[in-house]
């Protein structure tokens, strides 16, 4: 057994990884912090872990060693701190966006200011263990990954490894997502009567994720990959559609192969192409609770329109998820230690 603590453990996320590391066959929760919840149980701020813990939150202050450190604080908080947060656990996994890119310069055209810790940066492996599995293997830091960097990527993937994607194209990701990726604290956006029934546009250009992605390419090619983002009617889940041209002509078994070769053997990523029925293409609602990543395609054979889809769970694929499948391979764990949780229908 390992000494996990969790240094953010009230949001969304924190919650999502209680969840996940209280039934993982090979981890001790031995610490969570909360600046806001101090001597609080875990079950009152999370009521759907009441009866499985006795865990009481702590201040960051009050932190102890441990094996591995999970942070899940908001964004700019563990650049601040990561010294600190070396000296207290061999490994870390951090769920912000302070170590998901590697290049400082494009760090702060990304976010708007400097990096505080920018000789750390390419210390961490980019957390998304389908494309980064082997550099995850017995690595002492990972970061997280952006839930609709996250969906993009795995929606891409197969075609651009396959060559089948061309660089001198515009690639437009449109990504519908649920209110949980907006976080716990409430705003004037969240605040029910004004969100409730929306299908609201909100981040049509310029989304910090669209650096994720392009970073993530890259060894493939020079994606021009531009994200918009429109919240609607959902509690958790990310549906991105990615939308390019490829050439006419092609058929179904043109897409088969690549996507077989891509995903064969990958644990958490489901290929959905049916002909027919209800749920023939990937649907984030079917994923709620779990670390899969559905993906599929639709192509029009005549004008070579394609739509590239992939539905993951924000707190799932899109965070807790990756991070506890990051910790296994870390750690040398069986990679779906934890994290076997299938969804519920309907």
């Amino acid at each position: 057994m390992i000494r996990v603590g969790i240094v953010g453990g009230s949001g969304y996320t924190g919650g999502e990884l209680l969840r996940l590391l209280l039934g993982h066959p090979e981890v001790e929760v031995t610490q969570a912090t909360s600046e806001s919840n101090i001597g609080k149980f875990y079950y009152q701020v999370h009521p759907h872990l009441r009866g499985r813990t006795q865990g009481r939150f702590i201040g960051r202050d009050a932190l102890q060693e441990c094996d591995v450190l999970i942070l899940a604080q908001p964004h700019g908080e563990a650049q601040k701190n990561i010294h600190r947060y070396a000296a207290l656990a061999q490994k870390i996994v951090d769920l912000s966006a302070d170590f998901r890119l590697q290049d400082a310069a494009t760090y702060r055209e990304a976010y708007g200011h400097d990096h505080a810790a920018p000789e750390w940066l390419g210390k961490f492996v980019y957390g998304l263990p389908e494309l980064y599995r082997e550099q995850l293997r017995g690595a002492n830091y990972a970061s997280g990954v952006g839930c609709n960097a996250t969906a993009s990527n795995l929606a891409l993937w197969a075609l651009v490894k396959a060559g089948m994607v061309t660089p001198n194209q515009p690639i437009i990701v449109d990504a519908k997502v649920g209110s949980s990726e907006a976080g716990r604290e409430p705003t004037d956006s969240s605040h029910h009567p004004a969100r409730s029934g929306i299908v609201r546009p909100f981040a049509l250009t310029g989304h910090r994720h669209e650096y994720e992605v392009r970073q993530t390419l890259a060894n493939c090619g020079d994606f021009d990959v531009r994200l918009s983002i429109t919240s609607v009617e959902l509690i958790r889940g990310v549906s991105a559609a990615v939308h390019l041209t490829l050439q006419p002509g092609m058929a179904d078994k043109d897409f088969w192969g690549p996507y077989r070769t891509a995903w064969n053997g990958q644990p958490f990523v489901r290929v959905v192409h049916e002909k027919s029925g209800l749920h023939r293409h990937p649907e984030p609602k079917l994923l709620a609770g779990t670390n899969y990543a559905d993906v599929g395609w639709e192509y029009d054979p005549h004008s070579g329109r394609t739509v590239l889809l992939c539905a993951i769970d924000n707190l799932g694929k899109g965070a807790a998820g990756s991070a506890v499948q990051s910790m296994n391979l870390m750690c040398g764990f069986e990679e779906t230690a934890g994290l076997t949780f299938g969804g519920i229908y309907p």
